[in-house]
């Protein structure tokens, strides 16, 4: 417990620095994040991450993460990001026949699949901190994923008695699932009375309870996808906590579907 403690506060004071100087360092941070998620699960599926299919799925990761200004650098002003996805696509349907079928068909599909899980999430997070109210706007989506943990923890442990989803993760509740949210409305309300971000009371509800709902269901996929490969956790960088895909699984689930309800 000492240990999960001491890398949580840690880790958080170094994310949260990042967070405000923003710009290349959290940039690069993010990017680095990313690669070491998507090697997690390459390491989930017994796929090294020196062989041609790890190196390829890192490359498609990189292409899916960066931000769009890099894209408009001279070097890659020639070439979109769906270009480059399309190309990768190619190269690993290519593969298949290269290596004579010893790289199948599911590998890739799992290669790419988890480069657009951890790569879309992680860019949006990016692209988050890179808009008007960027700021302020990362903390709010964090503040509430971390009530509605806190939330669903102890309100959990407290109140919980019906199972939400055993076959996948056996302790969670759904009087905990609703404690998470509930704790998250009031934080929600709380940053936005002193923090306003949108000019609409009921755009801010949505928003919180978006994030609350679907961050939950980001940590159950999680759950799901080791519960699958047998593992208790993603990885081991973060000593007490597991790996990045433990700690950001819910933060990066959330953020593709803010980008698509244009919150972001």
């Amino acid at each position: 417990m000492k240990e999960r403690i001491i890398t949580g506060v840690i880790g958080a004071a170094i994310f949260i620095l990042l967070i405000v100087i923003g710009q290349l360092p959290f940039t690069l941070t993010i990017i680095l994040l990313a690669s070491i998620a998507l090697i997690e699960l390459l390491r989930m599926k017994k796929i090294a991450t020196g062989s041609i299919l790890g190196l390829v799925g890192l490359l498609l990761l990189w292409t899916i993460v960066v931000p769009n200004q890099w894209f408009e650098l001279n070097l890659l002003s020639y070439l979109s990001r769906t270009d480059l996805i399309i190309a990768f696509t190619i190269l690993f349907l290519a593969i298949t026949v290269l290596t004579k079928n010893s790289i199948t068909y599911d590998d890739i599909g799992f290669v790419i699949l988890s480069a657009l899980y951890v790569g879309m999430g992680f860019r949006f997070l990016i692209e988050a901190r890179l808009s008007e109210h960027g700021l302020s706007l990362v903390f709010l989506i964090l503040f509430l994923i971390w009530a509605t943990d806190s939330g669903a923890y102890f309100l959990g442990r407290a109140f919980g008695k019906r199972k939400l989803w055993p076959e996948i993760s056996p302790k969670k509740t759904i009087e905990g699932s609703l404690g998470g949210t509930f704790c998250a409305l009031i934080i929600g309300l709380v940053y936005h009375y002193y923090v306003p971000i949108f000019d609409n009371i009921i755009t801010v509800v949505i928003m919180i309870v978006v994030v609350s709902i679907v961050g939950q269901l980001g940590d159950l996929v999680e759950s799901a996808l080791k519960r699958h490969f047998a593992v208790k956790d993603s990885g081991n960088v973060l000593p007490g906590h597991g790996g990045i895909l433990d700690r950001f699984d819910s933060l990066i689930f959330v953020m593709p579907v803010l980008y698509l309800l244009h919150f972001i």
